[in-house]
């Protein structure tokens, strides 16, 4: 695998068993990123996977998992925002890694890390509005809501004000610069576990991609082609994609919430999209010491009724 480095995927073994990878089943991995998903599950069971990704630079490693695996694989470009219109066939299960991959944060050029100096981007499909376009040309209330309402950063109003200072005296180009710019108003310190940037960056990387919608609609794609007894599996990395996860599973199961227990006729809903619905997976403890990046993942799967 020249020029290309494989990275851990985040609670893997956990995907696998809650998937139910079984021969003769076809499954979608939503997320192709660098493939970890894709090739464990088809090195698990004599299974058929097809993959999505926006991001065409993946496209190496496709070809990859295309040589190894055959007819059994195959990869479709495109948002799994849009998992119905790319999958059009019944499946057995989809699996979600919802945020940007390991892959993306380690090419410098795309813009995704503040640790790396960058032109500011963070598009996922390369395509479309970029980071520099939104902190370069919304006003400081634009910039104030995305800060806040995505990444839940309790200074965004403060921050977008030195944004818009200091792009009067330049555009904002780099993620070194925003990165300056943040620092201004939060400190760093050395005893600090997360960079005081984390929380813009993330919620620009939210908006320029148009994160949470497309998760919604992915996630309602994917169950409308899930089999009966079908898995829907969503590994996601912070509080906002999380609570969209287990709203949404948790609306279209089977169990109505606050009904009274004498009244158990009335305790479930037929027409409901899931039949069991699990709470939240965390990673293990090994886990958590061998791969970082697993540090605030959660895992949640469904079952279709």
């Amino acid at each position: 695998m020249a020029n290309y480095q494989i990275h851990y995927p985040v609670m893997l073994n956990e995907v696998l068993e809650n998937l139910d990878v079984s021969d003769n089943k076809t499954y979608v991995d939503a997320t192709f990123g660098n493939g970890g998903y894709s090739e464990a599950i088809l090195n698990k069971a004599n299974c058929k996977v097809i993959a999505l990704d926006r991001d065409s630079t993946v496209l190496p490693r496709v070809e990859e998992l295309k040589k190894q695996f055959g007819d059994r694989f195959e990869f479709r470009l495109g948002c799994f925002g849009d998992f119905a219109e790319l999958v059009e066939e019944n499946i057995d299960g989809a699996v979600f890694d919802i945020g940007v991959s390991s892959m993306q944060l380690d090419q410098t050029e795309r813009g995704f890390s503040f640790s790396k100096d960058a032109p500011l981007d963070m598009r996922m499909s390369q395509t479309g509005v970029s980071a520099k376009d939104l902190v370069n040309q919304l006003s400081e209330t634009e910039l104030a809501d995305i800060l806040y309402n995505y990444g839940e950063e309790k200074k965004s109003r403060q921050i977008a004000k030195k944004i818009i200072e200091a792009r009067k005296v330049k555009p904002i180009e780099t993620t070194v610069e925003l990165a300056n710019i943040i620092y201004q108003i939060n400190k760093r310190s050395f005893n600090q576990n997360i960079d005081p940037a984390t929380r813009s960056f993330q919620a620009l990387r939210i908006a320029v991609n148009d994160e949470l919608n497309e998760l919604s609609k992915g996630l309602l794609g994917a169950t409308s082609r899930l089999n009966k007894n079908g898995r829907l599996v969503v590994v996601d990395f912070h509080s906002l994609e999380d609570r969209i996860v287990k709203t949404f599973m948790k609306l279209n199961s089977n169990k109505k919430q606050h009904v009274s227990r004498y009244r158990k006729d009335e305790n479930s809903n037929s027409n409901a999209l899931f039949s069991y619905v699990s709470k939240a997976i965390v990673p293990t403890a090994q886990e958590l010491e061998l791969n970082s990046r697993s540090r605030s993942a959660k895992l949640r799967y469904a079952i279709r009724n």
